[in-house]
């Protein structure tokens, strides 16, 4: 496929129309995100006062792609708009339309009550883009304690109770090997160091608090170095590895639950902290927060992660149009 010259276009569906995607979405293309960069098309649905309403439609650059009017509804109807707009920017993404995706905040709820069996938007993605698994990266290149932190969930949105069960040494090497092919493609690090946050607390303390370290993370660790040929290095307890990321000793962090890398993370980086999806055919980036719906509408969301989102989206289009094209 020829690509397109100019600069890459990148798609933004505005999540939850109750929600504050839009003005998140307003707010940081308002303040400047990719000013220059490139060009936007917004995916939602009209009627959206900050944004198609004589809002960011009226910019430069910035084109308005409507699915249906909001005018208020249930959240089954949310739901049905916010998927809708998912569905259209992978359309478009596939098509190569737009060189890459953001995705404003959407409510799980609502998307189930209105017929989409996903969790959130990392499996809608994977599912309706035929890939065979992908990996959820959270990453934040600034943080107040200098370096970048990065880290990459074995398991997302599970209960805790169910988390042993599912690290299996497969799952590990798998979610791995998609995170550092990210790690190469979207951020341009050739040789990606990885480590691994255990799972017991002191990663197990030599078996005394569990033998799953033991049992399936050196072994994964193992088969990730001798037959992916990638840079894997652990298990490390988890009240300590982070700080090898942030000091730039590895790239990126393998946590085998949501919250134990969120939290850090969250707490670290709030305003700058970013979703990335590796393993989709094109990238694919998102704010670290939610819908908030309980201070939507109110003009005191902050914009700064929807901008990281978009400025990485960015710089992953353009990274990967540099890479030559395939014969």
């Amino acid at each position: 496929m020829t690509r397109r010259s100019g600069p890459p276009v990148v798609g933004i569906t505005l999540g939850d129309p109750r929600g504050i995607g839009p003005e998140v979405v307003a707010g940081a293309l308002a303040a400047g995100a990719g000013t220059g960069r490139a060009r936007f098309v917004l995916i939602g649905p009209e009627g959206l006062v900050p944004v198609s309403n004589g809002g960011l439609a009226d910019l430069d650059g910035v084109e308005f792609d409507g699915i249906g009017t909001w005018q208020g509804g249930d959240r089954t109807e949310a739901g049905a708009i916010a998927a809708a707009a998912i569905e259209r920017g992978i359309e478009l993404a596939m098509r190569g339309e737009i060189d890459g995706l953001v995705t404003a905040p959407i409510s799980k709820e609502a998307i189930s009550a209105a017929g989409y069996p996903f969790p959130g938007h990392t499996e809608f993605l994977r599912d309706r883009t035929g890939v065979p698994d992908v990996t959820m990266v959270m990453a934040a290149e600034q943080t107040p304690l200098g370096g970048p932190l990065r880290l990459a969930l074995a398991t997302v949105h599970i209960p805790l109770r169910s988390v042993p069960d599912l690290i299996t040494e497969d799952l590990l090497v798998r979610r791995a090997t998609i995170a550092a092919h990210g790690l190469r493609d979207w951020w341009g690090i050739l040789e990606p160091r990885l480590a691994f946050a255990g799972l017991n607390p002191h990663a197990s303390e030599g078996g005394l608090f569990g033998d799953e370290e033991e049992r399936v993370f050196r072994p994964a660790i193992r088969r990730l170095v001798d037959e992916k040929e990638v840079e894997a290095c652990g298990p490390f307890p988890a009240d300590t590895v982070f700080r090898k990321c942030i000091a730039g000793e590895v790239d990126l962090v393998v946590v085998p639950y949501h919250d134990v890398g969120l939290a850090v993370l969250k707490t670290l980086a709030p305003e700058a902290g970013i979703n990335v999806t590796t393993g989709l055919p094109f990238p694919r980036t998102s704010p670290d927060h939610g819908t908030a719906f309980d201070i939507a509408g109110r003009g005191i969301a902050d914009p700064r992660s929807m901008a990281a989102a978009i400025e990485a989206c960015i710089d992953f289009c353009e990274r990967h149009r540099r890479e030559p094209e395939s014969e």
